[in-house]
């Protein structure tokens, strides 16, 4: 087990689980070394399907450099519609190639299956009676290339191998391409907190304490070295604005706004509001957090549950804990196996209490069942007291000063929490071309993170990611 980049240990993940050093090299040379194609469960009709049954046009989409909701914008606006009608399973990253279903409702098939849009490939797969929703999604393949790497790719699938616990270290089916059956910890990837600046934890922690004003500052001040000197001077400008007001004086919201840069949106929109409220009170500034559109507003809170399940799961490997079964006072979920990949149903767990602990790691075993920690919300049951995976869950809540109850705020910023699979298990393929330059070939289920596994592969700085 070897200590992580530092910018990850902010964000919760302390550890590699593989040891050996790492491959470095470059991603996203291209969107085409990064692919990913989703994989659903929808079921169409033929396009001539009454359209009265079947209102939405399903289109699969193969997009070059389209961030998911631009291009549903594009989409909506070639056809002169509202961009509300079109929904899709999955949000992709802009900076590969993807693809992925799109609904439309009640669009005109013919103006639908006419359309061209740079950089897109479209086909037309028939209708549904209801949206395409992220319910519909079980996972995603993934093919990723990474450029100018060192050696170790054989080392680290090795041991990453050896997490799995399948007692196989894989089969070499050729000199250029190695299978293996491999696992990671489920961890919540740094795209969840942000890249250059991880902030929206912090955010999501201010709000469940009902600190308005300490979450509009995470947004807009507290400046980050990784950042342009401009807008680490802009932030600190807002920072000396909070202080101000912390003494008593007047925090000159005008001369903070006039000092962020115009691509700062969002950190705008809540200086704005401060500024025209004048704001010195909890609900000027959740006012101003209420500019952010809901879907922000939700993974707000949402980067504050992922934060607090990193650590488990750092904590969980300091501990020695296994991974790939259940100890007493673990919580596993059932599921099934769809597609190839396995999809726990959080709706079906059981606790493991002492004299069920063989009966339970023979579903692990077998592939029936995972173990989980929580994403801690009002409904939350921790584990079992004065268990190890409970000590765990509790320590590191007492650490956060926090309780399953904080997280009842008002909609859209509370959550009743969920459970989540500890660890995350693919058959991987890698591949060498001639430039011995790795593809690696896995599919994980819905929510988990490539770069879980490419992380324990390259070993670099989480933005290079």
């Amino acid at each position: 087990m070897r200590d992580a980049h530092p910018h990850e240990a902010s964000v919760g993940i302390a550890y590699y689980v593989s040891d050996t050093d790492g491959i470095g090299g470059r991603l996203r040379d291209a969107p085409e070394d990064f692919r990913v194609d989703e994989i659903e469960a929808v079921e169409c009709e033929p396009i001539d399907a009454d359209p009265g049954a079947y209102p939405h046009v399903v289109v699969r989409a193969t997009l070059r450099g389209w961030a998911t909701s631009d291009f549903a914008g594009r989409v909506a606006n070639r056809l002169g519609m509202s961009r509300e009608r079109i929904t899709w399973a999955g949000t992709k990253d802009r900076d590969a190639v993807t693809t992925q279903l799109f609904s439309i409702r009640d669009p005109d098939p013919d103006a639908v299956a006419a359309l061209s849009i740079e950089n897109a490939d479209l086909t037309v797969c028939g209708r549904t009676g209801r949206p395409v929703l992220f319910g519909d999604l079980v996972g995603n393949r993934f093919e990723i290339v990474v450029r100018d790497a060192a050696d170790g790719v054989g080392a680290i699938t090795d041991e990453l191998a050896a997490f799995a616990e399948d007692g196989e270290s894989g089969d070499e089916s050729s000199d250029a391409t190695r299978t293996a059956r491999v696992a990671v910890p489920n961890w919540f990837g740094q795209q969840r907190f942000g890249s250059r600046r991880a902030i929206t934890h912090r955010v999501g922690l201010a709000i469940v304490r009902d600190d308005w004003r300490g979450a509009v500052r995470a947004v807009v001040g507290r400046p980050s070295e990784r950042e342009p000197e401009r807008t680490q001077r802009a932030r600190e400008t807002a920072d000396q604005a909070f202080e101000r007001l912390a003494a008593g004086e007047d925090p000159d919201w005008a001369d903070a706004l006039d000092a962020m840069p115009g691509h700062l949106g969002q950190e705008r929109a809540m200086l704005q509001r401060c500024r025209e409220r004048d704001a010195d009170s909890p609900a000027d500034f959740q006012s101003a957090v209420e500019t952010a559109p809901e879907s922000l507003q939700r993974l707000y809170v949402h980067a504050a549950q992922s934060w607090l399940f990193n650590r488990m799961l750092s904590a969980r490997l300091e501990r020695g804990l296994p991974f790939d079964r259940p100890v007493e006072g673990d919580v596993v979920a059932f599921g099934t196996e769809r597609e190839g990949v396995f999809v726990p149903d959080t709706d079906r767990t059981q606790r493991v209490t002492a004299d069920r602990v063989a009966t339970i790691e023979r579903h692990c075993e077998r592939g029936r069942a995972v173990v989980t920690h929580p994403l801690v919300g009002t409904a939350t049951d921790l584990a079992a007291a004065d268990t190890a995976p409970g000590d765990i869950e509790r320590a590191i809540l007492d650490d956060a000063d926090l309780a399953p109850a904080e997280f009842a705020g008002p909609d859209p910023f509370g959550s009743t929490g969920d459970r989540r699979a500890i660890r995350v298990a693919t058959d991987l393929a890698v591949e060498t071309d001639a430039a011995d330059d790795p593809e690696l070939r896995f599919a994980l289920p819905k929510g988990s993170y490539a770069t879980a596994i490419v992380r324990e592969y390259c070993k670099v700085d989480p933005d290079r990611l």
